[in-house]
């Protein structure tokens, strides 16, 4: 566990996304460890998340705990599952010099980070667990984090990007259309992303309403939850 701590330490840090690496085509990181870590940093999260409707005192409440936990973490790889193929078409129109396997390195590494945001926020939801008793704060601070985890991992990859295509004067047209479309891209996954965590819910988890791994979503979706709640209708 050291060693993968140390790892994300020098992923946050930079150090497996040096400048000359990405231009070059290389992706110096151990995909299969950072998907171990990202999903041990993602339980901490869910685990955080499931708490509230844990700590209600009725029969089987730890399959919140336990649901969420395991919930989290798929989310974020289920969504890299979704959204990978669109990013690697698009990477090869742009005449990325990252081929198929660093792109994904690359991708697991900026969700990686993401969960490793989250993880930092779990002490502070677990004080707010056991301090409040209002879902809807509950619901609203645990969709705060996850929006700013998401804004901090995709910066990565944007700034990963920047990297892999520099300011160059003789292509600057063609580096220009390489960044704009990696930028429709950052906004799919963070489409489908939002998208996902709904059909995905509960994650925080109603203490009112009976224990459910997952809801009926169909018949609505998280854009329409988020303009239900700022006209404060949370049917």
């Amino acid at each position: 566990m050291g060693k993968w701590l140390t790892e994300l330490d020098q992923l946050l840090r930079g150090e497996h996304t040096r400048k000359d690496d990405l231009q070059a085509g290389r992706v110096g990181l151990p995909a299969r460890r950072l998907l171990l870590l990202g999903t041990a940093l993602g339980l901490v999260f869910g685990a955080g998340m499931g708490l509230y409707a844990a700590t209600g005192g009725r029969e089987n409440a730890w399959l919140h705990l336990v649901s969420s936990a395991v919930k989290l973490p798929l989310l974020f790889f289920l969504t890299l599952l979704v959204t990978f193929p669109s990013l690697y078409v698009f990477a090869a129109l742009a005449n990325s010099r990252l081929r198929a396997k660093e792109t994904l390195r690359l991708l697991v590494a900026a969700i990686t980070v993401m969960l490793g945001v989250l993880a930092s926020f779990a002490p502070v939801t677990v004080f707010f667990t056991l301090s409040t008793d209002s879902y809807r704060f509950m619901l609203f601070l645990n969709v705060v984090f996850c929006g700013l985890a998401g804004l901090v991992g995709l910066g990565f990859l944007f700034r990963a990007i920047n990297l892999v295509f520099p300011d160059d004067k003789d292509r600057r047209e063609e580096t220009g259309r390489a960044r704009r479309i990696f930028r429709v891209w950052l906004l799919l996954f963070g489409i489908v992303g939002a998208q996902m965590a709904w059909i995905l819910k509960p994650f925080v988890g109603n203490p009112q309403l009976p224990f459910e791994w997952v809801r009926d979503s169909r018949h609505s979706n998280f854009f329409e939850f988020i303009a239900r709640s700022l006209t404060g209708d949370w049917r």
